[in-house]
């Protein structure tokens, strides 16, 4: 029989992309399973998005991931949505499904799991978020599905904020509440758990944080960040130094990466193998 030599192609669309690690992580699992795929990580501006969603079905590509600025722009050129992505309002996967373009939404389940791994519940409790984009989104969705008692979005755009909660509120009868983001406001002292759902303190980006009163964080508070690179955020850093527990988006990063794997391939990611890699790429043990 003839050697294949034709690869399986997958890959991310974004702007900026040149520092997203999620390809090492997925070309080491594809390898770790001897699968024919390749990841391919492709700049893609704004105004270039539908021509790459054509290029795409042309290219008879598996799959694609969305990030910044792609995830809500992306939904006119799909096909179909699933469940999720339809009440989240934003995609950061593309299945192809023998020429239909089917959107998911990965990143609420990616950081729930996070929590859950390092012995963050959601249930019960207060979650705060930080922006009303595509990742805020998803994170606020899926802790209201996980039965948090409280969701809370602070946006700069006060329509955009008032919109997820009510959406929230009214999809799954949690309590919700939509603060206006003023410079140097403070957390609400009620608050369990604080996500920075924002681009800020990405790369290259790593000199700023968002702007809060961080004298109102408590150490009974878990602050996460869906920032990974630089893993170790000027937020997370003056969390923690209030005492607060943190958790860096590697982890979010790992569990996104390894559903998309079985979304793609329909095989289980060896998880291990993709945190390993994530990790050893920014020197953490």
């Amino acid at each position: 029989m003839a050697r294949n030599y034709r690869a399986e192609l997958v890959g991310v669309f974004g702007d900026p992309v040149d520092e997203n690690p999620t390809g090492v992580m997925e070309e080491a699992a594809f390898e770790a399973l001897g699968l024919p795929y390749r990841y391919l990580t492709l700049r893609v501006k704004r105004e270039d998005l539908p021509d790459a969603m054509k290029a795409l079905r042309a290219f008879g590509m598996r799959g694609i991931n969305l990030t910044i600025p792609h995830k809500i722009a992306v939904i006119p050129h799909l096909d179909e949505l699933t469940e999720a992505a339809e009440i989240i309002g934003a995609v950061n996967t593309v299945i192809n499904e023998r020429g239909r373009l089917i959107g998911e939404n990965t990143d609420g389940k990616g950081m729930l799991q996070s929590f859950s791994e390092n012995g963050c519940e959601v249930r019960g409790k207060h979650l705060v978020i930080l922006g009303a984009g595509g990742a805020a989104r998803a994170i606020a969705v899926e802790a209201a599905l996980a039965g948090a008692r409280k969701v809370t979005v602070i946006n700069r755009t006060p329509e955009k904020g008032q919109e997820l909660a009510g959406m929230i509120r009214s999809r799954t009868g949690v309590e919700t509440e939509a603060l206006a983001w003023v410079p140097g406001m403070a957390v609400p002292g009620d608050a369990d758990i604080l996500v920075n759902g924002t681009s800020i303190g990405l790369y290259p980006d790593v000199d700023s944080r968002p702007e809060i009163d961080y004298g109102s964080i408590t150490p009974r508070m878990v602050v996460s960040d869906v920032v990974f690179n630089d893993p170790n955020t000027l937020f997370l850093q003056a969390a923690a130094a209030r005492g607060a527990q943190t958790i860096n988006g590697l982890g979010m990063l790992a569990n996104q990466g390894a559903v998309n794997f079985r979304l793609w391939t329909g095989k289980d990611a060896p998880r291990g193998v993709m945190e390993g890699v994530l990790k050893a790429e920014f020197g953490l043990k």
